[in-house]
């Protein structure tokens, strides 16, 4: 069975910033994803370009992915731009963190 979009967000969804305890999908930090065939390249940004633990971020949103079934390789990309901003968080959960 072949991978869907949604089930790549599904997966993203598990991973989470370590710093606000809310998932990538939930944040806005999704900007792109793309399934060819068993393939995916995904677009993620972090809440800050200064963030420690990117490289964790990112090898976490590979493994998740890699988890859907249908999807034998995986490529997440880390971008910047445009730069994420809170308004990118849906406004209700935006509303309960007070922002």
């Amino acid at each position: 069975m072949a991978a869907t979009e949604k089930d790549v967000m599904d997966a993203l969804k598990t991973v989470k910033d370590p710093e606000l305890n809310l998932n990538l999908v939930v944040l806005g930090l999704v900007y792109d994803v793309e399934v060819d065939g068993d393939h995916v390249d995904t677009r993620i940004s972090l809440t800050s370009p200064m963030c420690p633990v990117a490289e964790e971020i990112v090898r976490m949103a590979e493994d998740a992915i890699l988890g859907v079934e249908g999807v034998e390789t995986a490529k997440v990309q880390l971008t910047f731009d445009p730069p994420w901003t809170p308004e990118r968080i849906s406004p209700l959960i935006r509303s309960s963190l007070g922002i």
